[in-house]
């Protein structure tokens, strides 16, 4: 058997033989041939190449930035002047030297005479240039508060510049009632250079357990601060020190004050340049200076006290336990001509001038680490009730000496340390007057803090701040300015050594204003130095 090979032809669409032909019988057979499947694949071709996918692009980042170029550069620019110019100018310019000097010769003598003569005048004394801008008004720049302590109906006892001038602070207490040993208090304070002053939110508050009854700022370090408790204690804070800001306390011990601290003074240490002492003054009639240990301790370093030897009868208030009377201390101020000697006031109503060179023992006692002696040389004619101020002047000679005191009776007097009896009794209130401060650049001007009005149980005053000027009248205040609305009482003053034109008050209401003085108050006119010595011979004669 042969058998025979097809393939299709494409053009006649026929299978054609492949290989050698058969018989002719064979190909002329009946034969039934198998059917030729050819599977067609297209579809499945195009059904597995259409498939459903989904595109996106990945995530894209953005940004926004701002960019500018700045560029600043300060440059001079000056005309040259051309050589021939200079050389006309100096041409037309000619001196004659040989006249010159005749003439400079000539009046040599006149000259000199009259510069003499300038050189011994007196007639610009005390005189100062003001460069700044002239202001003819009182304006209150800063009604400062701590609302929490409002809510506890606490008042500012005290206020105080620190060394800059810059930064004032107040003390929270309470000085009409209460129970002032164990309620909690504060010491806020308030950088009136900063931007964006915020009047009811202190830049620093120190919660203080007992009530703060005084403050003074250390006179060159601004960030130390030093306060009187009504408990006897003395603290020193440190406001750049926001965690912990207490470095030196007294502590309750032997030598701690048994009264409430009613003034603090920071004093140069004789013995070590650099440093200063801090001197207390209490209703137990001591006056007690300290100074700072290492351990953050502050020790006894010598002490005082005021007793009835050396005071009249009706200023015996206070009696110490062992048996001697003591006078209960209020204020205290230091002669700014003498640094031994200082003036105090006293419950009694009576000015005391003072010496730290006193040797007498004041108290023969145990238990103090320090002896006590009696600084009282000169009692001073007394007031018709407690002196709750004195002031002395920074200005005046030791000549006069002259110093401010008031008290409860409304009045203030005018001292001079050389004799007992008032130079001047000036009647600036019907109730209490509570401060009273010498203008630290005005020979002439006082202030005074007081509280007016109707009273009820106890306190209840309309606080004024009185502004005394003795070049127009020695018999009533210049101005008076109204402090608060209501029945509040103004407990303190302080002038702005630095920034002279401000004055801070506070009150019992819990504010501190702080005031721009007028110029007339501010600027000190020629030989004003010499008016109220004037003044006080014409009084005295």
């Amino acid at each position: 058997g042969a058998y025979a090979r097809f393939h299709g032809n494409r053009r006649s669409g026929q299978w054609e033989p492949v290989g050698p032909r058969p018989p002719l019988a064979a190909m002329f057979a009946d034969r039934t041939a198998d059917g030729a499947a050819v599977e067609s694949r297209w579809r499945s071709v195009r059904s597995a190449r259409c498939e459903t996918k989904s595109c996106q692009t990945g995530k894209i980042s953005t940004a926004e930035t701002a960019v500018q170029s700045h560029t600043s550069r300060d440059a001079g620019v000056q005309t040259d002047q051309s050589k021939d110019a200079v050389q006309d100018f100096q041409q037309e310019v000619q001196v004659d030297y040989t006249s010159l000097l005749s003439f400079l010769q000539r009046v040599e003598d006149a000259v000199i005479k009259e510069l003499n003569k300038n050189w011994k005048s007196r007639a610009f004394d005390g005189f100062e240039v003001n460069w700044t801008d002239q202001n003819e008004t009182v304006l209150c720049l800063h009604t400062l508060s701590y609302p929490e302590a409002q809510d506890q109906n606490l008042q500012v006892t005290s206020v105080s510049w620190n060394a800059t001038g810059s930064v004032v602070a107040c003390s929270y207490g309470r000085l009409d009632g209460g129970d002032w040993s164990t309620e909690k208090s504060y010491v806020c304070t308030w950088n009136l250079d900063r931007r964006g002053l915020n009047p009811q939110r202190p830049d620093l508050v120190v919660d203080v357990p007992s009530s703060v009854m005084c403050l003074a700022f250390h006179p060159s370090r601004p960030s130390l601060i030093a306060g009187g408790l009504f408990s006897g204690e003395l603290v020193v804070w440190d406001t750049s020190r926001t965690e912990d800001p207490v470095i030196w306390r007294t502590g309750m011990t032997d030598d701690t004050h048994t009264d409430p601290v009613y003034q603090v003074n920071w004093l140069p240490d004789a013995k070590h340049r650099n440093h200063n002492r801090l001197l207390s003054v209490s209703t137990d009639g001591k006056i007690l200076v300290w100074q700072e240990e290492r351990d953050g301790r502050l020790a006894l370093a010598e002490g005082f006290a005021v007793v009835a030897q050396q005071v009249p009868r009706s200023a015996r208030l206070k009696k110490f336990t062992w048996g001697e009377a003591a006078v209960g201390v209020t204020s205290l101020s230091f002669s700014h001509f003498d640094p031994r000697v200082f003036v105090v006031g006293v419950e009694g109503g009576y000015s005391l001038k003072c010496s730290t060179a006193a040797e007498t023992l004041a108290l023969h006692r145990t238990g103090g680490s320090v002896p006590l002696r009696a600084p009282a040389e000169l009692a001073f004619s007394r007031h018709g009730g407690p002196v709750y101020s004195v002031s002395c002047s920074p200005f005046h000679r030791q000549v006069l000496n002259l110093f401010l005191s008031c008290g409860t009776d409304g009045q203030v007097h005018l001292h001079s340390m050389l004799q007992t009896q008032p130079l001047l009794s000036l009647q600036l209130s019907k109730k209490y007057l509570f401060c009273v401060r010498w203008s630290p650049v005005r020979p002439l001007v006082f202030a005074a803090a007081s509280g007016e009005g109707n009273c009820n149980k106890r306190f209840c005053f309309t606080g004024d701040v009185h502004l005394f000027d003795f070049e127009k009248s020695s018999q009533k205040p210049a101005l008076s300015i109204k402090q608060a609305a209501g029945e509040h009482p103004v407990y303190c003053v302080e002038f702005n050594t630095k920034q002279t034109r401000l004055l801070a008050a506070g009150d019992a209401a819990g504010t501190v204003r702080v005031w721009q003085l007028s110029s007339d108050f501010t600027e000190q006119g020629p030989r004003e130095m010499n008016h109220l010595e004037q003044l006080a011979s014409e009084i005295t004669d």
